[in-house]
């Protein structure tokens, strides 16, 4: 692509903007900051990659791995931000989806041990895991806030922590690996995801491209129950007090 083509590119979003403006939504400024920082992280991390590429230095690797898992530690616990120690628990959540996954893809000789593998895969298993995070912690709090009475009431009984929220905890399993399943069953159907379609534009074979596509879709399931099952195995405590009574939510504590 010419800079002139990736200039033109602005178009889009500035119809973005302008319907924005036209419906009074008040994104302008959101839209206009979300571009900058889009542009200015894409050339950032174009420029490191190229390098790391060149150097083949395996700490580079890990240390983009790292920081990768930090961020997206990072925003997934902000949906659950109130629950002490939550996004500890997902950085190992998907530290262990990750290195469980590089593993088999490179014990099987799947992918080829470079940084033009690793770092591109990597980036979508960690990116996938955020996202299943995110939505399991949103879907944890939904379900707490509709069912507080029946866990307090099997507290109440005598049923332990882990009894008393298992039900909650599985909804919000389920809930959170629905996106993905259902992506798995449109996948070329309704959608030609990113990496295919990237692979056909820049000339590959698009049975080639269609092989490394069935690859990321299933990995990406796979990530997806890791990370929902680990994540819920390793936090749940965390929803309960030392005295084993559920967290109350900002909303809560204030009308309280």
């Amino acid at each position: 692509m010419s800079n002139l083509a990736l200039v033109s590119t602005l178009v889009f979003v500035a119809i973005t903007a302008f319907l924005s403006i036209r419906k009074k939504l008040g994104l302008e400024k959101d839209i206009l900051i979300g571009t900058v920082r889009s542009a200015l992280q894409l050339l950032f991390i174009g420029y490191v990659l190229h390098f790391v590429f060149d150097t083949r230095n395996p700490v580079f690797i890990v240390l983009i791995l790292l920081s990768m898992i930090g961020i997206a530690a990072w925003n997934a616990g902000s949906r659950a931000r109130e629950i002490r120690g939550i996004r500890l628990r997902i950085a190992i959540t998907l530290a262990c989806t990750e290195g469980l996954t590089m593993a088999l893809l490179l014990g099987f000789s799947i992918i080829e041990p470079t940084p033009q593998y690793i770092i591109p895969v990597s980036g979508i298993v960690i990116g996938s895991s955020m996202i299943v995070a995110g939505i399991y912690l949103n879907q944890m709090k939904r379900e707490l806030e509709a069912s507080r009475g029946e866990v307090e009431t099997l507290l109440a009984l005598g049923g332990t922590a882990k009894q008393a929220i298992q039900g909650a905890v599985k909804r919000s399993v389920r809930s959170s690996m629905i996106p993905t399943i259902d992506g798995m069953k449109t996948v070329g159907l309704v959608q030609l995801p990113g990496m295919m379609t990237g692979m056909i534009v820049a000339g590959a074979d698009p049975i080639e491209a269609v092989r490394y596509q069935m690859l990321i879709m299933f990995v990406l399931a796979s990530s997806a129950a890791l990370t929902a099952i680990l994540l819920s195995q390793i936090s749940y405590r965390l929803w309960f007090t030392k005295d084993v009574r559920l967290v109350q939510s900002p909303k809560q504590d204030t009308k309280s």
